[in-house]
């Protein structure tokens, strides 16, 4: 399988490229203090415009940036210059936290070359790279959506899986959030976790801000008891981290696997969902 990654190396060659885009997906969780978009106009990668998760999302729904539909997500990124068929390098400022939540949003919406820059922005800056500031302004393109509908779960089919077991479900929740342990970030959601859902937090799946090996990801997720072979959903807080370990799960090996958009957000809210 092709790296859905690229080094800083690459990109460094690459950014006058006209057929490749540079997307700045970084988003940081409520309770940070930390403003992406005020961080990307100070500086961010020279070339890159700035992907906003909870703009380019869904405004009909309560639920936090849940996909927008695809109309909506043509529009945005056409404005943004992009097109489904360019080169699409997208990365984040902690290393691996957002950029696969879009990522995954990309390539569900029919983008044919999506990649991560491999340390994200973080490493680019270690590096002394060359940096720029304020906005990125591109001419306008046209991204035509081919939607990939098997690439995102809804409620429905994740109650479902409870009872026919027709899906796998991984969390990628830390271990005591999945517990009922620890309390959630966003009020008024119950503790705990789908029953029959297994954890994998996402943490364990990287190491300095990267993604680990492939053969390390099988070992995880053998001994968290996913079978790479069978369907897979995954599920977090709001939908990001829950991206992070479907590029784990397809890096490893597994080739059917889509992210629950409504996440923990919704099934510990609502009264009809069932939580060990």
């Amino acid at each position: 399988m092709p790296s859905q990654f690229v080094s800083t190396k690459w990109l460094a060659n690459h950014l006058s490229d006209p057929d490749v885009a540079i997307v700045d997906a970084s988003w940081y969780l409520p309770t940070s203090g930390r403003d992406p978009h005020a961080e990307y106009l100070v500086s961010h990668v020279p070339g890159a415009v700035f992907f906003d998760i909870d703009a380019i999302a869904d405004k009909t729904t309560p639920l936090p940036h849940m996909l927008p539909s695809p109309a909506e997500f043509a529009a945005a990124v056409g404005n943004l210059g992009i097109s489904q068929d360019m080169t699409i390098v997208v990365y984040d400022e902690q290393g691996l936290f957002s950029a696969p939540r879009a990522w995954w949003t990309f390539r569900t919406m029919g983008a044919r070359d999506v990649r991560i820059l491999e340390g994200g922005g973080t490493k680019w800056r270690s590096e002394k790279r060359t940096l720029q500031s304020g906005p990125v302004e591109r001419a306008p393109r046209r991204f035509s959506v081919r939607y990939n509908r098997d690439a995102v779960a809804d409620f429905g089919q994740i109650r479902a899986a409870i009872a026919d077991k027709s899906l796998q479900i991984a969390d990628a929740r830390p271990a005591e959030r999945f517990r009922g342990e620890a309390p959630e970030p966003r009020p008024g959601l119950k503790g705990g976790h789908i029953p029959g859902s297994v954890n994998v937090p996402f943490t364990t799946l990287t190491d300095a801000g990267k993604l680990k090996a492939p053969e390390e990801l099988r070992e995880i997720f053998a001994k968290a008891g996913v079978d790479l072979g069978k369907p897979v959903a995954t599920i977090c807080g709001s939908g990001v981290t829950a991206a992070t370990l479907a590029l784990a799960l397809e890096t490893a090996g597994a080739r059917h696997v889509a992210v629950y958009d409504g996440a923990w957000a919704e099934w510990g809210s609502r009264k009809d969902a069932e939580i060990a």
